[in-house]
C-alpha cells in the first residue's frame, strides 16, 4: 500500500476512534451535567466563588468604602437593649434629663414596634425611591433671603440639596461699629459665615462644614485676623488662619489658589524690610500693589463664596482674599443651611448654581454586604474585653469603615468582643435601613429611646447591661464610632493592674471645675462641689466587670445618679464604687487621646471614615502613626 494511503487511513481511523469516545462517554456526562444534585450544584458555585473572591483580595482596593453591590442575604435576629427607664419622680436619685429621658423612651414605643413588626424587602436598595417629578421643585437652582434683613440674631437660609461644584454664595452686608465685650475695655467687631450639615443627633450643634470668622478689631494677635476652620460633633478642627501675610508659594494651593492672600499689616508695612521690598520693586519697574484688609466697620461688601473642586474660594468685592481645602469627611452636599450671624447688617443674600437633585439617601452606598464583615457569634464562655461604640442612626459610613478597620481584631479574637450601641431616629426610613444593616451584620444593639445628645449617658448603662448580662466580660470598653481603638494595646494597659483589683483606665482628668454660665453651664443643683471627681475622656477608656454590675444594679434599683455630661458621669459613679466600696486603681494614659490622634495612640479620636481605613492599614503594615490631612 502507498505510504499516502496508509498515512491518510490512520488519520481517518484516529477521526473515527475520537468521534466514539466522544459518543459513548463524554456527551452523555454533558447531558447529565446539565441537571445535576443541588449539592453538587453548589458545591462547584462555592468552590468558583472562593476562587473569584481570593482574586478579589489579592487586588488594591482603590476605594476602600465602596460596596460591592449584593442583596440582603439571611438576616440575625433584632438585638434590642433590654434597658428601660421607669423612675418615680419621688426618687432620690431624681436629675434634671430624667423628664427628657422618660419622654425619649415613650416616643420611641411606636417606632420600636413598627420595626420588630415590619419586614423590610430583602433588597438593600427598596428603600431609595425613584426622583419623583416633583424633585427639580424642591431642589431650586437659586435662593435668596428677603431683601432688607437686619437681624441681631442672624439670618439662616436654607440650601434645599446641599451644595456642588460651581455652587455660589453671594453676601452683601456691613460690618457694625466694635463694641465692647463682656462690658469690659476689649473693643469687638466679628462675623461669622457658615455652611451647616443636618444634625444627627437631637441635643447637638449641626456640624459646620464651613466657619469662616473675619475678626475685624482682631483677636489674642492684636491685629485684624481671618479664621477658617470646621467643626463635627461640637468639636473644632486645626484653624486656618489668614493674619495678612501670603501663603508662601511652596505651600498647597487649593485649585491653583492660595490659601491666604497678603494684605496691609501696620507693623509690617513700618518695617525696614517692607521700605527695602518697596524701593527695590521700584528700582526694577515691578508695580507694587497693597491691599487694605477687606472689611472695615460701617463699609458695604460683597462676599462670594464659591465651591471649587479642592475647596472652597472666598471673593470679597471681587478680590480673592482666602481658599480653604476640604475637610475628609465633609461633602458638598452636606451643606443644607448658610448661617450669617455677629456684628452685621445683612442687606442680602444669594446661592446660585445649585444642585438640581436631592442627595440620594442610599446608605447602600456605605455599606458592603459582604459575608467577612459579619460578627462572629457571642461567645458562650466570659470575654476578656467587651467594647461598646456609642453611634448615631444615620452614621452608617462610621460603622462600615469600624468593620472594615479595627474591628477585624474583634473577629479574630475569641476574647474581645464588639457591638455598635444605636438610640432610634425620627424618621421612619432611617430605623428601617438601620434595621436591615442590623440583621445582616448582627453587630448593632438598639437602645429603645429616641437619639438625644444629653441621653448618651443612657447608652452607656446598656453597654453596661450587656457587657454584664448578655456577654460576661472581665472588662467593659466605651468607645464612639469615631475613634479607632488598638485593641492590643488596650489589653495591654489592662494587664498592667493586678487581677481581681477594681479599675478605670483612660485619659483621667482631675479636678476640673464645672461651667457657671455659658452653655454648657451645670447649676449647683446639679452639681454643688467646685471640682468633679477624676474622670475619663468619654472617647475611650475601661472599667473592670465589678464596677459595671454596681452601675447596673443601681440603675434597676433607681438609685444611679445621672448626669448629662456622660464621661463626667461615669467618674461621678467611679468615685462612689471607689468610697462606699472598694478601692478602685485608677490608670491614666495620654495616650488614649481625645483632642484627634498623635503617633504613638492607643485610642485616636475624630477620626472619618477614610482615616479609620488608612489608620488600619498603617497599623498591619507595623506602624502606629496618624494618617493627616491637610
Amino acid at each position: 500500500m502507498p505510504p499516502k494511503r496508509a498515512c491518510r487511513l490512520a488519520l481517518l481511523a484516529a477521526a473515527a476512534a475520537y468521534l466514539l469516545f466522544l459518543l459513548l462517554f463524554e456527551l452523555p456526562s454533558f447531558a447529565l451535567s446539565t441537571a445535576p444534585p443541588r449539592h453538587a450544584n453548589a458545591a462547584t458555585h462555592r468552590a468558583r466563588r472562593r476562587e473569584l473572591e481570593a482574586a478579589a483580595s489579592a487586588l488594591p482596593s482603590s476605594s476602600p468604602l465602596r460596596p460591592h453591590k449584593a442583596a440582603f442575604p439571611r438576616r440575625a435576629p433584632l438585638a434590642v437593649s433590654s434597658v428601660r427607664f421607669h423612675r418615680p419622680s419621688s426618687s432620690s436619685s431624681s436629675s434634671s434629663i430624667d423628664a427628657s429621658a422618660s419622654a425619649a423612651f415613650a416616643a420611641a414605643r411606636p417606632h420600636l414596634a413598627h420595626l420588630l413588626s415590619h419586614s423590610p424587602s430583602a433588597s438593600p436598595s427598596s428603600s431609595s425611591p425613584s426622583p419623583s417629578p416633583s424633585a427639580a421643585a424642591s431642589c431650586p437652582a437659586t435662593v435668596s433671603a428677603p431683601p432688607g434683613v437686619r437681624l441681631a440674631s442672624g439670618v439662616a437660609v436654607e440650601l434645599p440639596c446641599g451644595m456642588a461644584v460651581g455652587s455660589r454664595v453671594t453676601v452683601v452686608a456691613r460690618p457694625r461699629a466694635a463694641r465692647r465685650e463682656g462690658g469690659g475695655p476689649v473693643m469687638v467687631s466679628q462675623f461669622m459665615v457658615e455652611l451647616l450639615g443636618t444634625k444627627a443627633v437631637q441635643g447637638e450643634e449641626p456640624p459646620r462644614v464651613l466657619h469662616f470668622n473675619p475678626r475685624i478689631r482682631g483677636d489674642f494677635s492684636g491685629r485684624p485676623v481671618i479664621e477658617l476652620n470646621t467643626c463635627y460633633r461640637m468639636q473644632w478642627a486645626q484653624p486656618q488662619r489668614c493674619e495678612g501675610f501670603a501663603s508662601r508659594p511652596g505651600e498647597d494651593t487649593v485649585d491653583g489658589e492660595l490659601k491666604c492672600e497678603k494684605w496691609i499689616r501696620d507693623d509690617y508695612s513700618k518695617s525696614e524690610e517692607s521700605r527695602m521690598k518697596l524701593w527695590l520693586n521700584r528700582l526694577i519697574g515691578r508695580p507694587s500693589i497693597d491691599w487694605p484688609y477687606p472689611f472695615a466697620e460701617g463699609k458695604q461688601f460683597v462676599l462670594t463664596i464659591t465651591a471649587g473642586l479642592e475647596g472652597y474660594h472666598v471673593n470679597v468685592d471681587g478680590r480673592h482674599v482666602t481658599s480653604f481645602p476640604y475637610r475628609t469627611g465633609y461633602n458638598l452636599e452636606d451643606a443644607t443651611e448658610l448661617s450669617l450671624k455677629g456684628d452685621l447688617d445683612i442687606e442680602s443674600v444669594f446661592a446660585d448654581y445649585l444642585p438640581n437633585s436631592p442627595p440620594s439617601f442610599a446608605p447602600q452606598s456605605y455599606l458592603e454586604m459582604s459575608e467577612q464583615w459579619k460578627a462572629s457569634p457571642l461567645p458562650t464562655e466570659p470575654v476578656e474585653l467587651f467594647i461598646g461604640i456609642l453611634s448615631a442612626t444615620n452614621h452608617f459610613a462610621e460603622r462600615m469603615a469600624v468593620r472594615k478597620s479595627w474591628m477585624i481584631s474583634t473577629r479574630r479574637s475569641s476574647n474581645v468582643v464588639a457591638r455598635f450601641f444605636v438610640a432610634l431616629n425620627g424618621k421612619k426610613e432611617v430605623n428601617e435601613e438601620l434595621k436591615k444593616e442590623a440583621e445582616y451584620f448582627g453587630d448593632i444593639v438598639i437602645v429603645p429611646f429616641m437619639d438625644h445628645y444629653d441621653l448618651v449617658v443612657l447608652k452607656t448603662i446598656a453597654i453596661v447591661e450587656y457587657g454584664v448580662r448578655v456577654v460576661p466580660a472581665k472588662h467593659i470598653m466605651k468607645c464612639d464610632d469615631d475613634t479607632f481603638v488598638r485593641i492590643e494595646s488596650v489589653l495591654d494597659q489592662v494587664k498592667k493592674v493586678q487581677s481581681g483589683k477594681s479599675m478605670y483606665v483612660g485619659n483621667i482628668n482631675y479636678y476640673h471645675r464645672p461651667l457657671r454660665s455659658g452653655k454648657w453651664s451645670v447649676t449647683y443643683e446639679e452639681w454643688p462641689e467646685e471640682a468633679y471627681p477624676p474622670y475619663a475622656n468619654g472617647p475611650g477608656y475601661v472599667i473592670s466587670s465589678d464596677i459595671a454590675q454596681n452601675i447596673l444594679s443601681e440603675f434597676d434599683n433607681n438609685a444611679l445618679r445621672l448626669f448629662k455630661m456622660e464621661d463626667v458621669n461615669m467618674g461621678m459613679w467611679v468615685e462612689k464604687f471607689n468610697t462606699t466600696r472598694q478601692p478602685v486603681e485608677y490608670l491614666h494614659d495620654v495616650r488614649f487621646y481625645q483632642p484627634g490622634c498623635f503617633d504613638g495612640y492607643f485610642t485616636a479620636h475624630y477620626q472619618s471614615p477614610q482615616h479609620m481605613i488608612c489608620l488600619w492599614r498603617k497599623l498591619q503594615a507595623g506602624s502606629a502613626q496618624c494618617c493627616d490631612v491637610r
